[in-house]
């Protein structure tokens, strides 16, 4: 997968609304300003969404440069924390529900104590 070829060892949510015509400067701006965090810093994977849940960016610096990400889901959307104004660090497995349109924060799938015993 990418983080294999690209060498992702984190990936950082930037919950809330993005403004998805922004390039990699207007992105890597957003990463400082508003998150306080520093864009430069090498297999980082900062993911954008904008109002439109069928569609996210990924800014990714790779030593010597940029290299920025675009995903549009043919048929369905994601499920993008909007509450927050935070930046939110996401594991692998988070990772992964979020590329199949699952909120990688707060999961709807939860466990079930049943009242009943058969």
């Amino acid at each position: 997968m990418l983080e294999d070829a690209a060498g992702i060892r984190r990936v950082v949510l930037a919950c809330g609304f993005v403004d998805l015509r922004k390039g990699i400067d207007g992105l890597a701006q957003i990463v400082g300003a508003r998150y306080d965090l520093n864009p430069f810093v090498k297999g980082t994977l900062f993911l954008f969404c904008g109002r439109r849940s069928d569609r996210i960016k990924g800014l990714l610096w790779m030593g010597n440069g940029f290299l920025l990400l675009y995903k549009r889901f043919e048929d369905g959307s994601l499920s993008w924390p909007r509450t927050q104004e935070e930046a939110a660090e996401l594991t692998e497995e988070q990772f992964r529900l979020l590329m199949l349109g699952l909120n990688p924060i707060e999961p709807k799938i939860k466990d079930v104590q049943p009242n009943k015993v058969c």
